[in-house]
């Protein structure tokens, strides 16, 4: 299966390079949706963005990759300094290729702007296009407050009307911030396993 990775700003974001080891090993190829804040897990992430801006905008430097999976940023999105006709549109592309659309983490940010019709972003926009007979999985991950907030379940509840959602839901761990409580993101076996 074709399998589009959105990864978003979470701690869980470091969790990444796993994630497709372990998909790849579960026989699904892979692309990835980076969020401009999911670079901030990256190992250097001034050098990943910097990159990011050089390949896109003056050819310099190689594609980005996380195991054999090819990265795209919103860099990618309006990749030449001015719009050519007939030129590629990287959310529709994407949209296209991929049999299911993963998202994890999934942030609270990109939670609210994807329940409420906000693309502004590569991987917003890509599942503001998506193909609805096609499954969204998602992976939430946030702060225990944030999971518990009224608000999430009005999201999870509009993106369940709109989408084949599949809902991994979060668990109860420590988490980075040092608050114990639901809101850590699943284990990767139970993410492939939702697939």
């Amino acid at each position: 299966m074709k399998i589009l990775l959105g990864i978003t700003g979470s701690v869980a974001a470091t969790l990444a390079e796993k994630l497709v080891c372990e998909l790849e090993k579960a026989g699904h190829e892979v692309q990835i949706v980076s969020t401009f804040s999911a670079g901030y897990f990256q190992k250097k992430p001034f050098w990943f963005f910097l990159g990011q801006l050089l390949r896109t905008k003056f050819g310099w430097g190689k594609l980005p990759h996380i195991s054999g999976a090819r990265i795209w940023t919103d860099f990618d999105e309006w990749p030449s300094l001015r719009y050519r006709k007939n030129q590629s549109i990287p959310h529709i592309a994407l949209r296209d290729w991929a049999d299911a659309i993963v998202i994890a983490p999934l942030s609270a940010n990109t939670l609210s702007k994807a329940a409420n019709g906000i693309c502004d972003n590569l991987l917003t926009c890509v599942l503001r296009a998506w193909d609805r007979s096609k499954p969204v999985i998602i992976a939430p991950a946030m702060n225990t407050k944030m999971w518990e907030h009224p608000v999430t379940d009005e999201h999870l509840a509009k993106l369940k009307i709109w989408y084949d959602l599949r809902l991994v839901p979060p668990v109860s761990r420590k988490l980075a911030c040092g608050d114990v409580g639901v809101g850590a993101m699943a284990a990767i076996a139970d993410i492939v396993k939702a697939i």
